[in-house]
């Protein structure tokens, strides 16, 4: 990436997924775009094999949108494998049947076959992102939605001169969906990446050089400062920072300004972990335009260590909304649902006669849960369930506390929270309530990461974060009710909590489950319901003419 000369100010659009952001133009009618989903060679870290891409893109194509846009995508199968897209963020107003989780809202688009997205922008404005929402073939299938403010609007902050988006994501040498395959059969981990990425490319710290799916990253650029601007689609009190925290499925927008001496400068990205889960780490140089000499090796950034709690919680606790007359918020101070809700590593005992199959701890199985109710994939989607009411797709029952309490962040653990329970629950939601969520992060399995908690079809407020068991008494006296960042996803703390608050006033069947791909897979997931409200313009919209069947 060059900058043509000192002193622009670019915006990052990072979407763990990060972008540098350009301007805002005119609200236009936007045409409708086919995307083809096929399978395409590419070449990295010295081997070649062929991937899931849209329009043989990877990463795939960037949506370049203003804010209360509608757009159709019409995606059409030539893979090998059933795909759904999620437009990350985009809380589709009373449209959850464009949403896109696999068996959630809509049956999968089988190798063949097409579907078409009608895309919803409301309130959302700055960087989002797009991605396959069915097994792992978000490795690959992905891409950024840069929503510009509305005609007659203009950002609160100084105009950029450029835009760049950085993705940071994973490069598996063998094949992803494979990987998840074999390991949900065995109940071990997948397979690690081979390389972390900064916009498909591994850098040249890894051989053969010149998104991330499991893991929260630190990204830094030598000698330059950096501005968070906004989070999730949402603008906040600028930050200044030497460095990011970035989580999987979240996005910032992140000004640098290019003040340096005309010179090359590495960007560099590595993952944060208890336990690291990919210990390498991603480059790429940011290159000044000009005249000069450039050094046989740039400048390199001094990053976090990849235990450092500390620069994550001191990252994290700057977030606050802008909160001001132009970009109001609107926090509920009283709550009509309150709702607790655990989130475990567990095993589960293994399906086989011979146990020496079961690859997780102890001829076990790896699992996942909230609530100690691991999500069980249906066979059919939710929504259509839900709206036609066809009966035993799933129950109404997700429990709204725990239902057995113990020290959730304790160094040894009960032996009776290590096995959840399997099912396929949901919670309803009356329309226009408040909602509480308190999201407790457990010691099981001693888990060795945060867990990225993102929620559908919402926006919602972080009110609060801490570690240690969240105390019902006291915990809430601290919550920031005044300007909390209004985001998509929250970093809930492995021997912590997070409380967020939303008005449920959009009607439909939502998502909610840990963005940590294998997390997801092994059932750290849930579904909120939403009822209608009174009136057609508070209810779902009916479901489109074309539905693929299960």
């Amino acid at each position: 990436m060059e900058f043509r000369k000192k002193s622009l100010m670019v915006e990052f659009v990072l979407l763990q997924f990060m972008s540098l952001f350009l301007v805002s133009m005119s609200r236009r009618t936007v045409p409708s775009i086919n995307w083809v989903l096929k399978e395409t060679s590419y070449t990295r870290l010295c081997s070649t094999k062929k991937i899931i891409t849209v329009n043989g893109q990877f990463p795939g194509p960037a949506l370049h949108l203003y804010k209360g846009d509608i757009l159709r995508v019409n995606v059409y199968n030539g893979g090998k494998y059933n795909v759904t897209l999620h437009w990350h963020g985009v809380k589709q107003p009373r449209n959850p049947w464009s949403d896109g989780p696999e068996y959630i809202t809509q049956c999968p688009i089988k190798p063949g076959a097409n579907f078409t997205y009608e895309i919803i922008l409301s309130t959302e404005e700055g960087t989002l992102w797009w991605h396959a929402h069915s097994d792992w073939s978000r490795a690959t299938v992905h891409g950024a939605i840069f929503v510009y403010p509305k005609l007659g609007t203009t950002y609160p902050f100084p105009k950029p001169h450029s835009e760049v988006p950085i993705i940071l994501g994973s490069w598996y040498k063998g094949d992803v969906m494979l990987n998840i395959k074999t390991a949900l059969a065995t109940g071990a981990e997948p397979n690690m990446s081979d390389a972390l990425t900064i916009n498909g490319q591994p850098g040249d710290l890894y051989p053969c050089s010149k998104q991330v799916m499991n893991e929260e990253m630190f990204l830094k650029v030598a000698h330059h400062k950096l501005r968070v601007v906004g989070l999730d689609g949402a603008y906040i009190k600028p930050i200044k920072t030497n460095y990011i925290l970035i989580t999987p499925g979240q996005t910032m927008d992140v000004l640098l300004t290019a003040d340096q001496s005309s010179n090359s400068y590495y960007m560099a990205a590595r993952a944060f972990a208890g336990i690291t889960y990919d210990n390498t780490t991603t480059t790429a140089i940011v290159q000044y335009n000009g005249n000069y000499t450039s050094p046989a090796t740039p400048s390199f950034p001094n990053l976090p260590d990849y235990n450092d709690t500390n620069a994550v919680t001191n990252f994290i606790k700057k977030f606050k909304a802008l909160a001001n007359k132009d970009y109001p918020i609107d926090v509920p101070k009283t709550i009509d649902t309150h709702l607790t809700i655990t989130i475990s590593m567990n095993t589960l005992p293994c399906v086989y006669s011979n146990t020496s199959l079961c690859e997780g701890p102890n001829n076990t199985m790896l699992s996942a849960s909230l609530n100690n109710i691991s999500f069980v994939q249906p066979d059919m989607d939710i929504l259509q369930a839900y709206y036609r009411k066809i009966g035993g797709v799933f129950m109404p029952n997700f429990p709204m506390e725990p239902s057995y309490v113990f020290n959730y962040t304790a160094d040894e653990m009960p032996d009776n929270v290590l096995n959840p329970k399997k099912g396929t629950k949901a919670r309803i939601l009356k329309y226009n309530s408040t909602v509480e969520i308190v999201l407790q992060g457990t010691n099981v399995l001693q888990s060795a990461e945060d867990h990225p908690v993102h929620l559908h079809g919402y926006s919602f407020y972080l009110v609060g974060r801490g570690s240690g068991n969240f105390n019902n008494k006291t915990d809430p006296k601290g919550y920031n009710l005044v300007d909390p960042p209004e985001v998509n996803m929250v970093g809930v703390p492995k021997k912590g909590w997070a409380a967020i608050r939303f008005r449920a006033d959009n009607p439909g069947v939502w998502f909610m489950h840990c963005h940590l791909e294998r997390h997801s897979s092994w059932g750290m997931a849930t579904v909120l319901i939403v009822e209608n409200g009174g009136t057609r313009l508070t209810s779902m919209k009916r479901p489109p003419r074309q539905l693929n069947p299960c």
